[in-house]
């Protein structure tokens, strides 16, 4: 099963994201989520609009989605779900630092940038584990 990698990331107007992986895929919003959600609609068009023989090979069988963020895109996107008294928990980044984060007046170093992913792939180890 092949996987198509769509970014996302922040501009200083919009937010885009595009199929890294697959020419022609491409999607833009006011925030993250409409991003995610236009190139998920380009891929459907692009696929609609082109005969099966015609298509990319990664588009020519099954293949899952996996979403790359900048951290910009990321904060903006889970901002329901991570506030940044959570994300400082879990982190050790405070949240002014996290708050020019997201919303795109400073970016992190690669460290910052490691710490927030190392984090939350922790914390997606220990659902993973939770049974009810």
């Amino acid at each position: 099963m092949e996987t198509i990698i769509i970014k996302v990331g922040a501009s200083p107007d919009h937010f885009g994201a595009y199929a890294e992986n697959c020419p022609g895929i491409y999607g833009a919003g006011n925030t993250a989520d409409e991003a995610k959600k236009d190139a998920l609609k380009g891929l459907e068009l692009f696929i609609n609009s082109r005969e099966k023989t015609n298509l990319p090979a990664i588009l020519q069988g099954e293949y899952t989605i996996e979403y790359k963020y900048d951290v910009q895109s990321f904060l903006n996107y889970y901002n329901k779900i991570f506030t940044n008294v959570a994300l400082e928990h879990m982190t050790g980044i405070n949240q002014k630092l996290l708050h020019h984060y997201s919303s795109g007046l400073k970016k992190p170093r690669e460290k910052q940038r490691k710490k927030i992913e190392t984090a939350l792939h922790q914390l997606g180890n220990e659902l993973l584990a939770v049974r009810l």
